[in-house]
């Protein structure tokens, strides 16, 4: 019987065991940590009772993939949840914008912009299935939908802040801003406009879903699958060279679920020398610091809307959002910096002690900064919430360097494993038709640093054990 391990059990490394697993392959998942997930873990940060997601806390892109189809996770008790506001954008003075399912309805709100913004994602959300399709897998591939990719395409090239020139009112620009700073990317650089327009779109096509009692719950339930198919994890396990998997386990397949960096230390001289000088010239991007918020009464948003919004993008005008992001690109950390918030409580009441609500924010900081963002993140809140303050009962806070050590894939506290340079977009993390093959026999990089790229999708790790399994078959 062939065997496999797979290194690392975030979402990728738990997709790829899966596939492998249902391929009749034995599979052991070797986990360094004590608990497995990932980017998917879910604790009480704060005070007990209250369940804060540690990373990934909204899902746009999980809920129907090819991954998604096979590993009937909601059969295994995943339970997915949907706030009424999927994401907004307050400004000054209570004004702001909002995305909810409806195209026409979101773009109702947003005055003389509303043709423009019906125009861009409502042609994209009626052909969203098939350009999903089409990212999610790497970009050098003959495409199934060429005319939808070739639509998506011609506006993803663009920067964000030439696509931003659609819109005239200060509600949509900013509102573009948000969602196309999830790219960690300066608003001038090509293809800086991809990331957002996916998540935008997927915004009305399926919604920006939590997973009911945390992220932890997608990991728990493909542990389930992955137990039931005859997998296993061992956790606190580290491993150190392809050794303590060849050998030790005898596995035939090796699955990294690691940074390119990483590979590099485990696979030592077996790596052949091109694929070595790839993955040591892999970029990773900005960072990421967190706190963890207990408010009690939740934020008293002066914009409406956002008190009703999953997912909440501080930062201003499109102007500061653009100012931000560039300072965050060339090393400098903003003094109003960009803040992703999410309120997944308003769509999983359960993470609530009584009125004691859990929030998680991160701000876009420069990679490896060593400093405390709390007060600059704290202070971006009160700005469109006056009062904020007042509210909070608990902090917690995780630098860029307590993301980085509790998972190594995070180098620097990149949380979404590798800069989102338009190379790196297209072909990640080296220039090849098959980008999850490392050169050696049997042997497979499956983390985020692989197409399509970061997300609790698993894509990645489906894609990479599918790659693994057809190199079983050429090989016999």
């Amino acid at each position: 019987m062939t065997s496999a391990a797979v290194v690392g059990s975030g979402p990728n490394g738990l997709a790829a065991a899966i596939t492998l697993a249902r391929a009749g392959v034995e599979v052991t998942v070797l986990e360094a940590n004590d608990t497995p997930g990932g980017g998917t873990r879910s604790v009480e940060a704060t005070l007990p009772g209250l369940l804060h997601d540690e990373c990934s806390g909204f899902h746009p892109l999980a809920v129907d993939t090819a991954f998604s189809r096979v590993a009937g996770l909601e059969a295994s008790g995943l339970e997915w949840a949907w706030p009424t506001v999927q994401y907004s954008h307050p400004l000054d003075g209570g004004r702001g914008a909002a995305v909810v399912r409806s195209v026409a309805e979101t773009a109702a709100g947003l005055g003389a912009d509303e043709g423009s913004y019906r125009h861009l994602f409502g042609a994209l959300d009626d052909r969203f299935d098939a350009i999903a399709v089409e990212f999610l897998q790497p970009v050098l591939h003959v495409p199934r939908h060429p005319f939808a990719l070739a639509r998506f395409g011609a506006y993803s090239l663009l920067p964000a802040g030439t696509l931003a020139r659609r819109f005239v009112t200060p509600e949509a620009r900013a509102l573009w801003a948000g969602v196309a700073a999830h790219a960690f990317r300066p608003f001038t650089a090509p293809l800086s406009s991809a990331i957002g327009l996916a998540l935008g779109t997927a915004a009305h096509h399926a919604g920006w879903p939590v997973a009911v009692g945390g992220s932890r719950a997608i990991s728990d339930a493909m542990i389930r699958v992955l137990e039931r198919f005859g997998g296993r994890i061992e956790t606190g396990v580290r491993v150190a060279s392809l050794d303590d998997c060849r050998r030790d386990l005898g596995a035939d397949l090796v699955l990294l679920d690691t940074s390119p960096s990483a590979a590099v230390r485990i696979a030592g001289d077996r790596l052949p020398a091109r694929v070595r000088c790839a993955y040591e010239r892999y970029r990773h991007g900005p960072a990421a610091f967190q706190v963890a918020f207990a408010v009690e009464g939740g934020i008293p948003w002066t914009h409406e809307p956002s008190r009703r919004a999953g997912t909440v993008h501080v930062g201003g005008s499109f102007q500061e959002v653009a100012a931000a992001e560039r300072d965050v690109a060339r090393g400098r950390m903003p003094e109003r910096p960009f803040v992703l918030l999410g309120q997944q409580y308003l769509a999983d009441p359960g993470r609530s002690a009584g009125d004691v609500h859990p929030v998680d924010a991160y701000a876009h900081v420069p990679a490896g900064y060593t400093g405390d963002a709390t007060e600059a993140i704290t202070a971006q809140i009160e700005r469109f919430a006056p009062g904020f303050r007042d509210r909070i009962r608990a902090t917690t806070r995780r630098s860029t360097a307590t993301i980085a050590a509790d998972n190594h894939n995070y180098v620097g506290g990149d949380i979404v494993t590798g800069l989102n340079s338009a190379r790196q977009l297209l072909l990640r993390p080296r220039a090849t038709t098959n980008p999850y093959a490392t050169g050696i026999d049997g042997v497979y990089l499956c983390s985020a640093a692989t197409p399509p790229g970061a997300g609790a999708h698993g894509m990645c790790g489906h894609l990479a054990a599918r790659a693994a399994l057809a190199g079983l078959v050429s090989s016999r």
